[in-house]
């Protein structure tokens, strides 16, 4: 549609009113989304620049390489921020935005692909990679380490957030309340074909959404001193269903999976835990944790190592096998693929479809489709 400027233009040329004498961009510009490139040799020389004109729906393209001490605020809405040729380090090298992160994304329906945020360290010991703020985020193919919090969202019940294929590692505060990613009161989460490991005594994923969906990752203490490996404490709808979980033998907390520690607050308390291959490290331990009242499924998992299923029997569970590490692959080296010769192969029993995991988790931060089969296997990983 065209701006009263850009009218009066075209009449006065048809001689049916004055041009106006002078034009400025404003005079006849309308509203198209703009592409904004970033990068040590462009105009625009670091995100935060970006972020100081930026309009909504605009795309910002940010050339590879690290920028040290460049944070920023979002405000827009519908925005793409994007590492092209690689990722696009942001390393907060002491800084923060408002006190609070490296980017602070207060506008809504924000996507993030290919960057890197790390070092993010605030007085208040919740310094983030990204705090978000808005309605609604995508990220995709991005790195977060070595931050107080990875991702650390506030509550919005009309919010979802949705993490593929990427990295979170190396954070925490040391002090039990910062995780490597941290989602509050939102409308859902999903996570899928993403690698969480090594939290400081904090939680590898920790969410309070009402939806809570995790679904072929890689979710692995390593040597750390993690906590929960995933935590929903105040249940809600959740699918933990294709995932392999490591918890390492110095973790603090022998529960992999914990389940309305905090009270079950939301209105669904169904839980469905299913072909996930769980692997504890620690000489004991309980690889799901429930509240009572929680209406849990487990289905089809394995378990290496010591520990008991759950906390809470009896419990809906079916097809849970514990194995030892000759059925996989190469445990030792955490390819946790079956033998043909597993006893988990053409182990399972059926699952409704909307709890089944369509995809599986391929190292690195890869996702490939699981294979059907007339009875399936159990663990994380179909034979192929």
């Amino acid at each position: 549609m065209r701006t009263a400027g850009a009218l009066a233009l075209t009449l006065g040329l048809l001689g049916l009113a004055p041009a106006p004498a002078a034009l400025t961009p404003t005079a006849y510009a309308v509203d198209v989304p703009r592409t904004w490139r970033v990068g040590p040799d462009r105009a625009l020389t670091a995100p935060s620049q970006a972020a100081a004109v930026a309009g909504d729906g605009d795309t910002v393209l940010i050339d590879a390489g690290t920028y040290d001490g460049d944070v920023a605020t979002w405000t827009q809405d519908d925005l793409t921020l994007r590492g092209v040729g690689g990722r696009a380090h942001l390393r907060a090298a002491g800084r923060s935005a408002q006190g609070k992160a490296i980017w602070v994304v207060a506008g809504d329906r924000t996507r993030i692909d290919r960057i890197e945020f790390s070092g993010a360290a605030v007085p208040d010991q919740n310094g983030a990679g990204i705090r978000q703020e808005g309605t609604d985020l995508t990220v995709t193919r991005s790195w977060f380490h070595d931050n107080q919090n990875g991702i650390l969202t506030g509550a919005d019940p009309d919010s979802d957030i949705v993490i593929r294929r990427s990295r979170f590692f190396r954070s925490g505060a040391g002090d039990g309340y910062t995780h490597n990613l941290y989602v509050g009161a939102v409308r859902s989460l999903t996570v899928t074909g993403s690698w969480l490991w090594g939290a400081d005594v904090g939680h590898e994923l920790k969410s309070r959404a009402a939806r809570t969906t995790i679904v072929a990752n890689r979710i692995d203490d390593a040597g750390a001193t993690a906590s929960y490996s995933i935590d929903v404490p105040n249940g809600g709808r959740t699918l933990v269903a294709g995932n392999v979980v490591v918890q390492g033998p110095r973790s603090e907390n022998s529960t992999l999976v914990s389940y309305g520690a905090e009270g079950l607050t939301h209105s669904s308390r169904t839980l469905w835990v299913v072909h996930n291959t769980f692997v504890n490290r620690r000489t004991s331990g309980t690889f799901v944790a429930l509240a009572d009242g929680a209406l849990a499924h487990l289905r089809n998992n394995l378990l290496l190592g010591a520990g008991e299923l759950t906390s809470r029997p009896p419990v809906s569970a079916r097809a849970n096998r514990r194995v030892g590490p000759r059925g996989f692959v190469d445990a030792a080296a955490h390819d946790y693929r079956l033998r043909a010769s597993s006893p988990a192969v053409d182990r399972g029993v059926r699952v409704p479809r909307r709890w089944r995991p369509l995809l599986e988790y391929a190292h690195p931060t890869r996702l490939v489709r699981r294979p059907s089969a007339d009875r399936a296997d159990l663990g994380a990983h179909e034979l192929h």
